[in-house]
């Protein structure tokens, strides 16, 4: 087994998977389709974070590739569909760096409430401008969080404990935490409070979700940060309305179009707006938040290797599996059509073979069937199976004979 690691992955994820004996190949930046083909020559395992995309061409282009992993939250930067299809299982890190992001926003409403960034610019350009105006506590204000999933639920409590009143809108329905309020619609949230932050997926329909009509809604001197995809505002619509006061002051760590890799120029029409913070895609850069970000994915990895494990898959039928003690276990992924567990177990009765225990898991158009064969697998009872119209990929563990 070998696998690629890029984009800087922690050193975790390489430790991890080398003590399990797979080959494994780091590279520091992203790759573009072309260059992510060749690399992926002879590879079973990929491991991305933001910058590279999967696409379909580069899954059908290496049909061998066995699973992915997004070593980070969201997982738009892969092609989901065309990875089920092929039988290429997506793992992700949905809780690993929330509290990472969490902090960075709970910092960034602190500093644009004070002006923070403004007064340290003036004392390295030796200007000493000591004043109270337009400087608040955050105590007692109203903030707004669209989308309320790991990120925005957890920056809910945290706000709470520091005295400011929290409300939310989410398009799916979400138990409020503490005393968190949801909002019926977003232009209700939008009228109701004085910081806005943003923490929704990178779903396509997202796309300019803040625009000018939305930034109108917003109360006048609001504060507004976006910490999720840079696809989901209009920077030049934020930039009109930061240059006439509307918006108070803007934090921001993603943006439509972001460098490959750290040092390449960065160029951002918001650049030299008093009290806008710009920060390079940090929300869940931390050493704690890499560290278990590299942990995780590689253990889910791991998992699937050694047992077949798919659980937590953003892609496959989950199934929980525990380490294989004895005898063989078939990992058979098909179509989802009536009919397959009755003839993969024909097929292995055929052979003699003792099946100690299966299971058939199925989400969307895929199956999966792990069948645990107490005495071992002839390799023509795998051929066989193979053979099968359903099929889209076999894998044995264990005694083939």
């Amino acid at each position: 087994m070998k696998a690629l690691l890029l984009e800087n992955i922690h050193a975790e994820a390489t430790r991890l998977l080398e003590a399990d004996g797979i080959e494994v190949e780091t590279r520091k930046g992203a790759l573009d389709e072309d260059e992510l083909i060749a690399a992926l020559e002879g590879v079973d395992l990929l491991g991305i974070r933001s910058k590279t995309q999967l696409t379909r061409r580069v899954i059908e282009a290496r049909p061998n590739l066995k699973a992915v992993g997004a070593f980070s939250i969201g997982t738009n930067q892969i092609d989901l569909e065309a990875a089920a299809e092929h039988s290429v299982v997506a793992f992700n890190a949905p809780y690993s760096n929330t509290r990472s992001v969490v902090e960075l926003a709970v910092g960034e409403i602190i500093n644009l409430a004070r002006h923070i960034g403004d007064h340290n610019r003036n004392m390295h350009n030796g200007l000493w401008d000591k004043t109270a105006k337009g400087s608040h506590e955050v105590r007692g204000r109203t903030l707004g969080l669209v989308g309320y999933g790991n990120i925005g639920s957890q920056l809910s409590v945290i706000a709470e404990a520091l005295g400011m009143r929290v409300y939310f809108y989410d398009v799916v329905d979400k138990l409020a935490l503490g005393n968190a309020v949801r909002c019926d619609s977003l232009e209700e949230l939008l009228s109701t409070v004085e910081t806005v932050s943003v923490h929704v997926d990178g779903r396509p329909e997202n796309t300019n979700l803040f625009n000018a009509e939305t930034f109108a809604m917003m109360r006048p001197r609001s504060l507004f940060l976006n910490l999720s995809r840079g696809h989901v505002v209009d920077l030049e619509a934020l930039r009109d309305n930061l240059v006439s006061g509307h918006i108070a002051g803007a934090g921001l760590d993603v943006y439509p179009v972001e460098p490959k890799k750290a040092g390449d120029p960065f160029e951002s029409v918001l650049q030299g707006i008093p009290n806008v913070i710009l920060t390079p895609h940090i929300g869940g850069s931390t050493a704690e938040a890499q560290e278990d970000i590299g942990r995780f994915v590689a253990g889910k990895f791991r998992d699937y290797v050694r047992t077949g494990s798919t659980y937590m898959s953003v892609n496959l039928p989950e199934v929980q599996l525990a380490p294989l003690s004895k005898g063989a276990r078939l990992l058979y992924l098909h179509e989802n059509v009536p009919g397959v567990l009755a003839t993969v177990t024909s097929v292995l009765g055929q052979y003699g073979v003792n099946i100690d225990g299966q299971q058939l898991t199925t989400r969307g158009q895929l199956g999966y069937v792990v069948t645990d064969c107490a005495n071992g697998v002839p390799q023509a009872a795998l051929d066989e199976i193979r053979s099968l119209k359903a099929t889209r990929r076999l894998t044995a563990i264990g005694e083939v004979r």
